[in-house]
C-alpha cells in the first residue's frame, strides 16, 4: 500500500543527497546546484564522523540524521523528511561531486513536461572522464542492465545514481531496499508498473576522495552481490507470478 502524504506542490522540486563522510566534496555539490530550479535540498547525514552535517547547513541545506548506514536507508530518511510537504519531483544525487549537479535541469524537464515518470542520468562514455567508473563497476553495470532487458524488457543502459522521479510515482513503488539495491529496485519496480522511463546523458568525473563502494575490492563485491541478489529475488518473484497466471488460465 502507498504511504499517505500531504498534497504535492505542483512543479516543486526537492533534492535528496545521501552523504557519509563527504565534508570535502559536499560544499562543491551544493554550490553547483541550480538553485532557481530547486525548492528544497535535504542532505541525509548517514553516520558521518566528519563535518558533513556542518558543511551541509552552511550550504543552506536541511540536514536529516540517519545513523544506521545504508544508501537505501539514507534515501528513505530523506523522503520521510519530505513527506509532510512533498514536492512534485524528487532528485537523488550523490555527495561525492562525481555527477555534475548543474545538469539537474536536464533530468527534471521531461517529468515537468509530462514526457516521463522516471529519468535516469546515463553516464555515457562520451561525457565520462577517463577512469571515473572502475572497470569492475562498468562490467557489473552492463551485466545488470542486460538482466533488466532480458527479464523485464527494459532498455536502460545505466544504474546511475543521479535520477529524478515524480513523488506520487515514487510513493506507489514502495521501495524497501536499505542499501546498495535501492537504485536497481527502483528500476525494476518502474518496469513492473509500466512507468515511462527515460535516460538522459549526463557528465561524470572522478569523485572527490575514495569511493566507499567501487574504491575497494570488498566494497565492490558487497555492492555487486547485493545488486545481483535484488535482481534475482525480483526475477524469481516475477517468474512465479507468471507461472501462477498461466496455471490459472489453463484449461482444466
Amino acid at each position: 500500500m502507498p504511504r499517505l502524504s500531504s498534497p504535492v506542490c505542483p512543479g516543486s522540486v526537492a533534492v535528496v543527497i545521501p552523504a557519509c563522510n563527504e565534508e570535502p566534496s559536499l560544499p562543491r555539490v551544493l554550490r553547483a546546484l541550480p538553485r532557481d530550479d530547486i525548492d528544497r535540498i535535504v542532505v541525509v547525514d548517514n553516520g558521518s564522523t566528519d563535518g558533513t552535517a556542518r558543511v551541509a547547513r552552511a550550504g543552506q541545506a536541511e540536514v536529516v540524521q540517519e545513523p544506521v548506514r545504508g544508501y537505501g536507508r539514507a534515501c528513505q530518511a530523506g523522503l520521510a523528511a519530505l513527506r509532510s510537504r512533498p514536492p512534485d519531483v524528487v532528485v537523488f544525487l550523490d555527495a561525492d561531486f562525481s555527477d555534475h549537479p548543474e545538469e539537474l535541469s536536464d533530468l527534471i524537464a521531461p517529468i515537468l513536461d509530462g514526457r516521463a515518470d522516471l529519468v535516469i542520468g546515463a553516464r555515457v562514455a562520451s561525457r565520462r572522464e577517463p577512469g571515473a567508473i572502475a572497470p569492475q563497476a562498468l562490467w557489473g553495470n552492463r551485466l545488470v542492465t542486460t538482466l533488466l532487458r532480458w527479464i523485464w524488457g527494459g532498455s536502460s543502459t545505466d544504474l546511475g545514481p543521479f535520477r529524478a522521479i515524480r513523488w506520487s510515482t515514487l510513493e506507489r513503488l514502495a521501495l524497501r531496499d536499505p542499501n546498495f539495491g535501492w537504485n536497481v529496485e527502483m528500476q525494476i519496480r518502474a518496469l513492473e508498473t509500466g512507468l515511462r522511463i527515460l535516460e538522459v546523458p549526463v557528465s561524470y568525473r572522478r569523485r572527490t576522495g575514495t569511493s566507499k563502494i567501487s574504491g575497494t575490492l570488498s566494497g565492490t563485491l558487497r555492492a555487486g552481490a547485493k545488486i545481483l541478489w535484488t535482481v534475482l529475488v525480483h526475477g524469481i518473484r516475477r517468474g512465479s507470478g507468471l507461472t501462477g497466471r498461466r496455471r490459472a488460465g489453463s484449461p482444466r
